[in-house]
């Protein structure tokens, strides 16, 4: 039988790419019984007479697996945030960073728009930029206008396949336009009254891209931290994550524990004070979160 992956899901149809030819597939009443939906990203066994009749009998074991958007066996994420028009915000940034480690997702991180900045904006951001760097992130920062960051990124998505996330406005399509311009995606310039973006993505699908795969999704429409543990969390901190074992007591949250590394690196400015305050901001978050049932 052969094997494909799932690139596109539409109205209860699958579409599976196979040695560069992509078959309209649907899901056996199997999968419905168990209770499991195939994703886009699936690798999946399917038969198929053409290519518009095609069934799915088998989905092959996910590395990891997205609800919003729904997307399986992602290697990295793209997060693309704006220096401004919306300002960039190292909360949010760190939320998606949280949400991405816990999935064992490799981020990529890419700040958009400099070409809008003051000189003085531009220092704070590349100041940013540096900080993240230090933690062992990549950091790419970028002008679709410019066309300045582009040759970074094509790179990255060879053999990867690759979720573009960030929130409403920060050019997203902007930028696969410019990595891509046949994709012609649509794009609104921000709204200023709301201080948002309309850009707005219909369904999750996988564009291909050299030898990769891109998923243009909606972002992540739920940024809660619904499955993660407190005591999960750190390692979703790199920085922390590695002074873990130097801490006092083993299982240390770094919150109030006597003789902890973390919060010494912070009083040291190893660890910025911003990131800190946000890992103390999510742990309450996580601590508040309602049972789920």
């Amino acid at each position: 039988m052969p094997e494909g992956r799932i690139i596109k899901s539409l109205s209860g149809f699958y579409y599976v790419l196979h040695d560069g030819q992509v078959t309209q597939c649907r899901g056996r009443g199997v999968f419905r019984k168990k209770k499991v939906t195939p994703l886009v990203g699936d690798e999946v066994v399917f038969q198929a007479d053409n290519e518009l009749e095609g069934y799915i009998l088998e989905i092959k074991e996910r590395k990891n697996e997205l609800v919003r958007p729904p997307i399986s066996n992602v290697d990295q994420a793209l997060l693309v945030f704006s220096a401004i028009e919306p300002d960039f915000s190292t909360v949010l940034l760190d939320r998606f960073l949280a949400l991405v480690e816990s999935n064992d997702i490799q981020p990529v991180i890419c700040i958009s728009k400099v070409d809008l900045l003051s000189e003085k904006q531009k220092q704070l951001i590349e100041q940013y930029a540096e900080d993240y760097r230090k933690i062992g992130y990549e950091v790419i920062l970028t002008s679709t206008v410019m066309e300045s960051g582009i040759a970074e990124i094509k790179p990255l998505f060879e053999n990867q396949i690759t979720v573009i996330a960030g929130q409403s406005g920060v050019g997203k399509s902007s930028l696969l336009n410019v990595l891509k311009p046949e994709l012609e995606l649509k794009t609104n310039d921000i709204s200023t009254s709301l201080g948002r973006g309309k850009h707005t993505t219909r369904h999750v699908e996988l564009i291909s891209f050299g030898e990769g795969l891109v998923a243009d999704t909606p972002g992540f429409s739920s940024l809660e931290f619904l499955t993660l543990e407190v005591e999960e969390l750190s390692h979703c901190f790199p920085e922390m994550s590695r002074l873990s074992e130097d801490c006092k007591f083993r299982g240390c949250l770094h919150v109030k524990e006597p003789k902890c590394a973390v919060k010494q690196a912070v009083e040291n400015q190893a660890i910025p004070a911003y990131r800190y305050e946000h890992y103390l901001q999510f742990v309450e978050e996580i601590k508040q979160r309602k049972p789920r049932y």
